[in-house]
């Protein structure tokens, strides 16, 4: 393949909810070309413990992650707009997932989550590490059985 890439191989498995969501995020173009070679890939799904292993490398790109939707908490921003917050599990790993707007999932669903990595931000006095600013939230667990068998 000519081109640069994203990607990260790991060694782990595909577990059915992580075959859903790469159908789902290819499904739903969350994976695009970066140029216009063909089977070049500007992001692709990550392990939520590559992220916390290696911040410093995919701080401030976009990012794919999937995982359990845990400690949902709903607030709103300085000028009055829906935001939520909540963290992300997966088998390895936790990572808080952010974001404007009415949340579409519960706690306890699976969800493909792509957003913006940040490895920190500044809130006043307060440091906030490894969070995802999250552009797109898609639950897994409503896919039509019939399409994932």
């Amino acid at each position: 393949m000519v081109g640069r890439s994203r990607s990260v191989v790991t060694s782990h498995p595909f577990t059915r909810a992580r075959l859903c969501a790469v159908l789902l995020a290819l499904m739903t173009g969350l994976w695009a070309p970066i140029s216009s070679e063909p089977k070049a890939w500007a992001i692709s799904l990550i392990e939520i413990a590559e992220l916390v292993a290696h911040p410093e490398q995919y701080d401030h790109r976009d990012v794919v992650v999937t995982g359990k939707v845990t400690n949902v908490q709903l607030a709103t921003n300085r000028q009055g707009q829906p935001a939520y917050g909540f963290l992300l599990q997966d088998q390895a790993g936790t990572i808080k997932v952010v974001s404007l707007g009415q949340l579409e999932v519960r706690e306890g669903d699976f969800v493909v989550v792509e957003g913006i990595f940040s490895r920190l931000r500044q809130v006043g006095r307060t440091v906030i590490y490894n969070e995802i600013k999250a552009l797109s939230v898609k639950p897994l667990n409503r896919l039509d059985p019939d399409f994932v068998g």
